[in-house]
Formats: C-alpha cells, structure tokens, sequence
C-alpha cells in the first residue's frame, strides 16, 4: 500500500449490500462510520477503550469531519482504513487524519481529518486530557517531519 504517512493503524473493511445507496455505491454516511470505527479500534489499541473514557470521566468527542470522497466502493470490495495522530495540543484538541485505500487496485477512495476536544462525560464540558490521554494519544503522534 502507498499511504500517506509512515507508521499507519489499518483495519480491514469490506463493503457489504447494507452499505450500498440509491446510485450503487457506499453511502457517505457508510464512510463516516467507517472512520469512527478505524478511530475507535486505534484507541482500543491505544489501550484508552470505553472503559477507561469511564474510569476517567473523560472522552474524545469529535467536533468537526473534514472529508475528501475521492472515488466510490462498491459491494463487496475489500478496503483498508488507515489513520494517524497528527496534532495534539495535549490539553483539549487532538487531530486525526484517515486514508481509505482498495488494495486491488491500490486506489485512495478517501481521505480524511477529523478533530476531536477531550470532555468530562459527566457533564459534557470541554476538560483537560488526563495523564493516560497524553501519554497514549501523545506516544501515537506522527513527528513533525513525517508530516511533510
């Protein structure tokens, strides 16, 4: 695969009848999912799940989808998503970017950013990342000279 940066968390999709819209391809809601669950699974990785958020009282939630459709999937294709911690200010803002790649061809049918603050669950307020975030999210961070 030719991604856009080194070092990717890649998961595996396949495009199932499900997905498929009205023109017969993907929906672009199908896309957002997709990078919630790539997004979701990098965490998890990271070792901050559902549980921890809880433990912590704390989340990411996402704030803003910047997104690049640059070619359609169709049912039954297999895809890779992949996604890298770009930006972090290791208090609120963290910035992910998504690459959405069909290894037949190697075609990027997307690509990606998505930013997120860290809130208190309990309340839903914007709050300062806790330790774990930093050290998890922070150690996952793309260095400045693999961005350019």
């Amino acid at each position: 695969m030719t991604w856009d940066y080194a070092n990717p968390f890649v998961i595996d999709l396949r495009v199932n009848a499900d997905d498929i819209d009205g023109l017969g391809h993907a929906n672009n809601a199908v896309y957002v999912s997709w990078l919630e669950r790539c997004a979701w699974r990098h965490s998890q990785f990271l070792g901050l799940d559902l549980a921890e958020y809880r433990r912590l009282d704390r989340a990411m939630a996402v704030v803003r989808h910047e997104i690049d459709y640059l070619a359609s999937a169709y049912e039954d294709q297999q895809l890779q998503m992949a996604t890298w911690i770009v930006e972090s200010d290791n208090r609120l803002k963290m910035s992910r970017h998504f690459q959405l790649i069909r290894p037949e061809d190697g075609l990027t049918l997307l690509r990606a950013k998505t930013t997120f603050v860290c809130i208190e669950l309990s309340t839903g307020k914007p709050k300062r990342m806790p330790p774990e975030f930093v050290e998890g999210y922070g150690g996952a961070l793309l260095s400045a000279d693999l961005l350019q």
